[in-house]
Order: structure tokens, then C-alpha cells, then sequence
């Protein structure tokens, strides 16, 4: 398996480089983290430049609006975005790495039509509608019901978690098309819909987290009105989109943090140098593991991406792999803002330093996407072969 960078790749790398050290510099600044509507606004507006100089949707398929760019030269994207401080999806999040992908596998032509270009343009935002109070790790125990009408369904029940509810037009949604029995197991009887965000029904309670953003909101849904062709898959056949979703979810979202973190890192062993904790032998140990960690967790990232890029067509959607990196990559950059604490002593208790932000944000991390209980039970069912517990 090779991973190093071939000839036209370095020559993609470094068009890219070119095109971020003239554009950044115009940027306008950053709005207030708090100010939602205001980050929607920049994410998009960013978006729209990435669109117009042709580097929105890299990975997607020509077919689905995306440039056919290797999976390879999405990591470089992802990399050399993330080394030059450009702005992440931010609100675009959801519908760029996970319902944009989904649909551009799942859905039918005339839904790629409606939905991708308006996610590749940034001018339509979407929010994930998965968890419910009793539906989190267990998704599917989802209760948010479903009855067809005709041409529409009709939802009714609650959300939390729905990221970016706040500032989105549409949402991906799971709701019970059927109910559970003992011939329909829980798995069954799920359809996954997109729920346009203005429709009568809809009511939208920001959540504020530790950081003090509301980027998570609770949403409850009162006979809202969905129709049908905005079904994605078959009905009652929404779990295997799901997964598909969650696979991209857990896939190369998380890939840029990653270069953020080996970043961090090293900004975190010149901090030790700089106030004496560098003395520390236990400091050093763990910073060095840390960075055999990220390091590894960069390397296993490039084999998911040659694994895909060797599987063709098949490649389009990531494999087990991700649950591997997500796994793992969760701990790991808990365990880095840990050590951040041991070298900056009182001052990792700064609300006002990034890291403090950063690691009151890391904790989430071993829950989003999957909590680690469900990674490891996907790890070792899928990929080592164990037996299903009961």
C-alpha cells in the first residue's frame, strides 16, 4: 500500500496552497461564537468561495455536483485548509459531510437535482435530526412517528442534539414509519426523510453547551406535514441510509482536527518549554505519546483513504475504518487538552484561551457521532468477528 503523494497530487497541493495564501488575507473577520446567524452567514459566504474557485465538494461524484477529486486529494484539501487556518464548514457541517454525501448515494436524480447545489453553493444549511431524549446511543429506539397521508407523511414527537437546528433550512430526519412488534424488530420500520425547517409544526429550543454556543438545539415537531418524495430511500428501509450517513459521519469528518490537534500539540511543547514544565519527566512522556498517537491516527486516516481510493466506485461511501479512527480519536484529543492542563497549570482554567474552549468542547467527543461504547461494539462485531452480545 503506498502512502506517499504522487506527482499530480503535490501539483494539486500546492495550486491549493497558492489559492489559500491569496484569498484568506480578504476574509472578513470572524464573527462572535455566540452569534449564530452571524456564523451562518461567514460559513456560507466561505462556502460560496470555495464553490466558485472550484473546491466545494472535491470528493463528491461529477454526477452529484462534487469534482470526482480523489479521495486522496480530499485529504490534502482537508490538510492543507486546516495548516492555513482557513474556516471550517462550520454551519455547513451537516449538510456537507453527511446529508450532501448521503443523498448523492442514496437519493434519486431528481433529488440530487434539488438538494446538492444548493449545499455546494452555501445557500441552504442543514441540521441532523437523529437523537431523541430516549433515542441517543440506541438510535433505534427513535419514537418520532410518522403517518403516511397520501402524497405526505405526518411527523410528530421531538429531537435533541439536532445540530445547528437554530440557523437551518432543511434537516435530516429519522422518524418510525412502523411500529415495533415482536416481527418488526427496532431496526425495521425506520424511514429517513428531509424536513424543510419552515414548515408549520416545527418549533426549534436552542441548547447552550459548556463553551456557551448553541450550535445543539431540541426540536419538537407537531403533525408537521413532510411529503413523501422527500424520502430518502424506501420507506421503512431507513436504517441502511443511515448507516451510510453515519459511516461518512465517522468517516473523514473528523479529519481536519486531527491537523489541528498535532498543531496544538506542538504549540502545547513550546508552552512546557517556555514555562519550566518541560523539566517534568511525566510531561514529556506524554506529550511524546501523544505525538505517536496523532501520528498514527494521521497514518491510519491515509490508509482509510487508499483502502477507498483502491475500492473505485465502492470507495464512495467509507467503510468500518472510520469507527476505528473516531474510536480512538476521540480519547486521544481528550487526553491532549488533559496534558494542556498539567503544563498550563492555572491557566487552563482561562475561559478566555482557546484550549480552555477547545477541551470543555473535546468532551463531548467520546458521545457525538456514536458514543465509544457503540464504536467498540462496531469494531469488534464488523471487523474482529466477534459474536453480537445480548
Amino acid at each position: 500500500m503506498d502512502l506517499t503523494y504522487s506527482e499530480e497530487e503535490e501539483d494539486f497541493r500546492a495550486r491549493l496552497r497558492e489559492w489559500l495564501a491569496a484569498t484568506l488575507p480578504t476574509l472578513p473577520p470572524r464573527p462572535d461564537p455566540l452569534d449564530w446567524p452571524g456564523r451562518r452567514a461567514y460559513d456560507t459566504a466561505w462556502q460560496r468561495r470555495l464553490y466558485d474557485a472550484g473546491y466545494a465538494g472535491l470528493h463528491w461524484p461529477a454526477d452529484a455536483g462534487g469534482r470526482g477529486a480523489t479521495p486522496t486529494q480530499h485529504l490534502i484539501f482537508l490538510e492543507e485548509t486546516e495548516l492555513a487556518g482557513a474556516p471550517y464548514v462550520g454551519a455547513n457541517f451537516v449538510g456537507l459531510l453527511h446529508a450532501g454525501p448521503t443523498i448523492a448515494a442514496e437519493g434519486t436524480r431528481e433529488q440530487r437535482a434539488r438538494w446538492l447545489p444548493p449545499i455546494l453553493r452555501g445557500d441552504e444549511v442543514w441540521c441532523q435530526g437523529f437523537s431523541e431524549p430516549d433515542a441517543g446511543s440506541d438510535l433505534a429506539s427513535l419514537r418520532t412517528r410518522a403517518v403516511r397521508d397520501g402524497d405526505t407523511y405526518i411527523v410528530t414527537g421531538s429531537k435533541i442534539w439536532t445540530s445547528h437546528a437554530e440557523v437551518a433550512d432543511w434537516c435530516e430526519l429519522l422518524v418510525r414509519t412502523e411500529a415495533v412488534s415482536a416481527t418488526v424488530p427496532k431496526h425495521r420500520g425506520i424511514t429517513w426523510l428531509a424536513m424543510p425547517m419552515n414548515a408549520p409544526g416545527v418549533t426549534v429550543r436552542p441548547l447552550r453547551t459548556l463553551t456557551g454556543t448553541a450550535e445543539f438545539a431540541e426540536m419538537f415537531l407537531d403533525e408537521v406535514r413532510v411529503p413523501v418524495t422527500n424520502r430518502v430511500g424506501d420507506e421503512n428501509g431507513g436504517w441502511r441510509v443511515t448507516m451510510v450517513t453515519l459511516s461518512f459521519e465517522r468517516g473523514t469528518a473528523f479529519v481536519g482536527e486531527v491537523v489541528a490537534c498535532r498543531r496544538t500539540l506542538r504549540a502545547l511543547a513550546a508552552a512546557a518549554r517556555g514555562n519550566g514544565r518541560w523539566d517534568d519527566q511525566e510531561v514529556r512522556r506524554t506529550l511524546g505519546r501523544l505525538n505517536a498517537e496523532f501520528t498514527a491516527l494521521w497514518r491510519l486516516t491515509q490508509w482509510n483513504v487508499s483502502e477507498a481510493q483502491g475500492a473505485g466506485s465502492e470507495g464512495s461511501v467509507p467503510g468500518n475504518g472510520g469507527s476505528v479512527f473516531k474510536l480512538r480519536y476521540s480519547h486521544a484529543r481528550q487526553e491532549l487538552y488533559d496534558a494542556a492542563a498539567r503544563v498550563l497549570g492555572p491557566g487552563s482554567l482561562d475561559l478566555s484561551h482557546d484550549w480552555t474552549l477547545d477541551r470543555l468542547s473535546s468532551l463531548s467527543y467520546t458521545i457525538a457521532a456514536g458514543t465509544s461504547q457503540i464504536q467498540q461494539n462496531i469494531v469488534a462485531e464488523r471487523i474482529l468477528g466477534l459474536p453480537k452480545g445480548r
